[in-house]
């Protein structure tokens, strides 16, 4: 009996467990909606630029994603609407005041850019970037924190200009950026780093004038956890998009992985958080601290996930986490609120501040700052991922961009590919499927020439999409016969293919059925599902229970489709009436999965255009956990 019921406690605890993270991202994220629902005033004054909000909206990107729900989307494109006129120009911001704290919220309008490809997005981030062409620099090449701050580097800076600069750059092919931006890190932690801890002081004066300067080292006198935070939380986000072959990439990695080792030396065993000033937990009137707490949980819940931290650190981001919501999570008046975050903490300035412990821990703790909100909701939107990594870890998603191979003219001038790819956010891209990959835990890659067997040695998934013609590509790639003998070998050996076509007015035909045939699939050159308007029942399909693919999505939508015909060993796996809408067909050890329509971009499942009663998001995640399950390797 008694080994009974410790097991049963257990199974109780861990969904519970999982219940209750699921919820606080979103739930943070709801109170944070509901104190700032039109605009970002604090402290009783007019709303205005402020990097507070950039952090928060970090955040809600990262729970729409989680979730398609186009409530946060709106939130998102609302609060930055809120400060731009028409021609790009940002209400409240100056740019001569060079403080690199307002250069944050231009991730919030890049990513209103890549979603919607309104102009005045790109022209506001466009003011951001030339405020960096312009931003003060002291001898070393290190941007002043602000015009009123010369010669000094902050660790807070960091954070407010690099994931911003990189992304603008890597959209803007502006490769030799990440020179500098690399430089930014590098110049931090050489001057910053105290050898004996391995932690980072707050700040560095080259000039070493400041009174909270050290006369040697020109670094302030203590090690703020915040700031600490500020650089780690940088390091994740600029990895995300720094080129992979970049010489200084390896260094920019290394230096988060020595970071973080000194971070973990200072955790609180018995809470799991991280004291305010970090290294000295038994100085009277020191505090654990929630935004820092946040800020290293993030940091090492996302470095795992993007391989740039060992596996090790999903462990302990989950038990920090488990801490950080006990001490700060409150329940008030039905709203789920955030407590023991810092206001703030700086140096210098008017009212003096000489980075003393007594200064650091002498300012005020609130409830609801929304620094600390915006940090814990990415905290938990990556934390509340880990145990879904796990389903597909190791496995990967080779998507062609060979036989589709579309280009356009970006807002740049530079030929570019489109349509039906990963890191293309509009309507017309892949984007958010490729996050619910990510979030299954499978590595998204793609295929830039004709497939080969080492190209597909170890890939578990291999997935083409609406291949061209000429009316789309004036020189396409076709699917030929050494192409199909490789596909269909893989397949056969354990691979999983996925073939999305389209109507017979958008699709070739004629080559990609050569490799369709051999699963006993065929596309047929019709049209159906022609939805006028917004007459979305054209479109729908009601899934009858035990479906062999979809468990938890009851109606999906698919516009402008071509049919499948089927035989052995093909099947229908979604029909209606005579037509077969989605097969599947085994084939030696490995599967093969087709639907007569690209399907799942953007446009169909982030949750901006169709009703919600659609479920294509959990059609998505039924399906790429269906695909998990298929794979052998």
């Amino acid at each position: 009996m008694k080994k009974y019921s410790i097991i049963f406690f257990i199974c109780i605890s861990f969904n519970a467990t999982t219940s209750a993270q699921m919820q606080y991202s979103k739930a943070v994220t709801a109170t944070a909606m509901n104190i700032w629902k039109d605009s970002f005033a604090l402290d009783g004054k007019p709303a205005k630029w402020a990097y507070d909000q950039g952090v928060i909206l970090e955040g809600v990107v990262a729970v729409w994603k989680a979730t398609a729900d186009v409530q946060y989307f709106n939130y998102i494109q609302k609060s930055m609407d809120n400060f731009l006129n028409e021609d790009g120009t940002i209400k409240t911001y100056k740019q001569t005041d060079f403080n690199i704290d307002n250069v944050k919220n231009g991730r919030a309008l890049l990513f209103l850019y890549r979603v919607t490809g309104k102009e005045k997005y790109w022209k506001a981030a466009t003011i951001l970037r030339n405020q960096l062409r312009n931003q003060p620099r002291n001898a070393t090449g290190g941007f002043w924190h602000k015009q009123v701050y010369p010669n000094q580097m902050w660790l807070d800076g960091l954070y407010m200009a690099e994931p911003f600069y990189t992304e603008y750059a890597m959209l803007a092919h502006e490769d030799t950026a990440f020179n500098d931006i690399a430089q930014q890190f590098i110049l931090m932690n050489q001057f910053g780093l105290d050898a004996k801890t391995g932690l980072l002081y707050h700040a560095y004066d080259a000039s070493k004038e400041m009174g909270w300067a050290n006369k040697v080292t020109g670094q302030s006198p203590n090690f703020w956890a915040r700031s600490i935070g500020w650089y780690v939380m940088a390091l994740v986000d600029v990895l995300e998009n720094f080129p992979v072959n970049h010489p200084k990439r390896n260094e920019l990695v290394n230096i988060l992985n020595s970071s973080l080792q000194a971070v973990v030396k200072y955790q609180d065993k018995k809470s799991g958080c991280w004291y305010d000033i970090i290294d000295q937990p038994t100085t009277k009137g020191n505090y654990l601290e929630a935004s820092a707490s946040s800020m290293f949980i993030y940091a090492m819940a996302k470095g795992a996930r993007l391989k740039l931290l060992p596996n090790t650190y999903q462990s302990l981001a989950q038990k920090a986490y488990k801490g950080l919501v006990k001490q700060f999570i409150q329940n008030n008046n039905n709203q789920t609120d955030l407590a023991g975050t810092v206001k703030v903490s700086g140096l210098g300035g008017k009212p003096y501040r000489d980075g003393s412990v007594a200064y650091y821990l002498g300012e005020p703790v609130i409830v609801n700052d929304p620094k600390g909100m915006g940090a814990f909701i990415q905290a938990a939107a990556e934390v509340e991922m880990i145990p879904t990594l796990q389903i597909g870890k190791n496995k990967s998603v080779l998507l062609d961009y060979y036989f589709n191979h579309e280009t356009q003219k970006d807002i740049t001038g530079t030929t570019v590919q489109f349509h039906y790819i990963w890191e293309q956010m509009d309507n017309g891209g892949y984007s958010m499927l490729g996050h619910v990959f990510n979030k299954y835990g499978v590595a998204t890659k793609k295929q830039m020439t004709a497939v080969t067997a080492d190209d597909l040695k170890n890939t578990s998934i291999y997935f083409i999409i609406d291949p061209d013609w000429p009316k789309e590509n004036k020189n396409p790639h076709y699917i030929e016969p050494a192409q199909i003998d490789v596909i269909y070998n893989w397949v056969k050996a354990g691979g999983v293919l996925m073939l999305f076509a389209n109507d017979s007015n958008n699709v070739e035909f004629k080559h990609y059925n050569e490799l369709a045939n051999k699963f006993g699939i065929h596309f047929n050159e019709n049209y159906r599902n022609m939805v006028k308007g917004n007459e979305y029942e054209t479109g729908t399909f009601n899934i009858l229970p035990n479906n062999l693919i979809f468990k938890t999505a009851k109606k999906l939508y698919l516009k402008e489709i071509c049919t499948i015909n089927v035989k052995a060993p093909a099947k229908a796996v979604l029909s209606d009436n005579s037509d077969v809408i989605m097969a599947v067909a085994k084939v030696g050890k490995g599967t093969v999965f087709a639907v007569g329509d690209p399907w799942l971009y953007n446009e169909y499942i982030d949750g901006r255009k169709i009703p919600s009663y659609l479920e294509n998001y959990k059609g998505a995640e039924d399906l790429v956990q269906w695909l998990i399950k298929q794979t052998k390797k």
